[in-house]
């Protein structure tokens, strides 16, 4: 075992149960007589960069558990995506400080980072064991069945179109809800898991997996109308048509962009907004709805799943574990085993760094705008205990006495 000071950081979007991973690795650290001081990294790489740090040390065992089932990145988090200039600042503030292992909880870009700063360690002859802790709500890290985060983030998406649905059956018309996924359509297929009965929505579901053609969409829309008297549509902001341009830089006159020149997808609302508008300017439906779930799918404190809670935690401890009696740098997956448990192994980081899965076809339905089976089978244990349910009065019709009204 290496002698020194172990740094935690967290990275990229927060989720409801990323705190969990922080608190895995912190309790487990402290039990380990060769560890001087535990270190967090207050917004991830730029706050390593910076010299930011908090002691963890001095944190008492409770607080840390509270925080840890606390949403969002008590560490505070950085959107920052470091390439090999930066990773050797950060390797020189590491090795100032004397750390000699070093965790960081995040997605792609995150493995990507401990990546380049284990090579520099490696290139330096420095002692640094470095980890990769998963983490996003996207569910597309490669090598993992799951990433902790994905699955409160499904539970909350679930959740928000079975709410929707017994609204709009209510009050009939068009609802549709834009959910979170660039590239990988996993949290926008969860709406699915809210259906109980056939003509529950999300009837539609749209996902970056599939080429979205306006067209054939508003074709589905008015289908789906024609046949129920309403529809609800389930639309990841990741939709692109078959050159892979984006959706919403077709619809729109004006697209923004974030530090890094991707397009703002769905945190403005535009897409909800256009597609909307294209439902009403060419079907002539007039009640029409859109949503963003956008910020609160990461963070909502009343709907976690305690599996994910679990994991979380988990992983954070294994990251320690591999460290400490392991001999090799890497990132933390986790693998389903049976019908409902899982293992954690330790893949090499060059395994998952930069790289990004997508939903498997076996998922995805024949029509592409809905889920199968399998994945039902696949997401339904992930969301917890206690997963709500929605009935419907029977409709027992009285017979009528009077003649209809003209």
């Amino acid at each position: 075992m290496l002698q020194g000071k172990v740094l935690v950081a967290q990275g990229g979007g927060p989720t409801a149960v990323i705190n969990q991973s922080m608190a895995g690795v912190v309790l487990e650290a402290r039990k380990f007589r060769n560890v001087e001081l535990v270190y967090g990294a207050y917004h991830g790489v730029s706050g390593i960069v910076n010299e930011d740090f908090l002691d963890l040390t001095q944190e008492t065992s409770h607080n840390i558990e509270m925080v840890a089932n606390t949403p969002s990145s008590a560490l505070g988090s950085t959107r920052d995506k470091p390439d090999a200039k930066y990773c050797h600042e950060i390797f020189k503030v590491l090795k100032a400080h004397g750390i000699s292992y070093f965790f960081y909880i995040g997605g792609n870009d995150s493995s990507d980072t401990v990546r380049i700063v284990s090579e520099e360690a490696r290139a330096a002859g420095y002692p640094l064991r470095c980890i990769h802790i998963p983490k996003t709500i996207d569910n597309d890290l490669v090598g993992n069945d799951h990433t902790p985060g994905f699955p409160s983030a499904a539970r909350f998406v679930a959740q928000a179109f079975m709410g929707a649905n017994l609204d709009n059956n209510a009050l009939k018309g068009v609802y549709l809800a834009v959910v979170m996924g660039r590239h990988a359509g996993f949290l926008t297929a969860a709406s699915a898991l809210g259906k109980k009965f056939p003509d529950d929505g999300p009837h539609l579901i749209y996902i970056p997996e599939r080429t979205f053609n306006i067209e054939r969409f508003l074709g589905d829309v008015k289908q789906t109308y024609d046949k129920h008297g309403r529809c609800i549509i389930a639309v990841s902001e990741g939709i692109h048509d078959e050159s892979g341009t984006s959706i919403i830089t077709q619809l729109a006159s004006e697209v923004e962009r974030d530090a890094h020149g991707n397009v703002q997808l769905s945190g403005t609302g535009a897409l909800a907004d256009l597609l909307c508008n294209e439902i009403k300017s060419k079907l002539g439906i007039k009640r029409v709805r859109g949503d963003t779930l956008g910020y609160l799918q990461r963070s909502f404190i009343g709907c976690v799943s305690d599996v994910d809670q679990r994991e979380a935690r988990e992983v954070g401890e294994k990251a320690v574990q591999f460290a400490m009696w392991g001999d090799k740098d890497g990132s933390v997956t986790i693998k389903r085993t049976g019908f409902y448990s899982v293992d954690y192994q330790l893949a090499p980081l060059e395994a998952v760094a930069g790289k990004t899965r997508v939903m498997e076809d076996e998922f995805i339905s024949a029509s592409g705008t809905d889920v199968t089976d399998a994945f039902r089978m696949y997401l339904r244990p992930l969301l917890g205990s206690n997963f709500p349910d929605a009935y419907r009065l029977r409709l027992n019709k009285v017979a009528k006495i009077l003649a209809p009204r003209s």
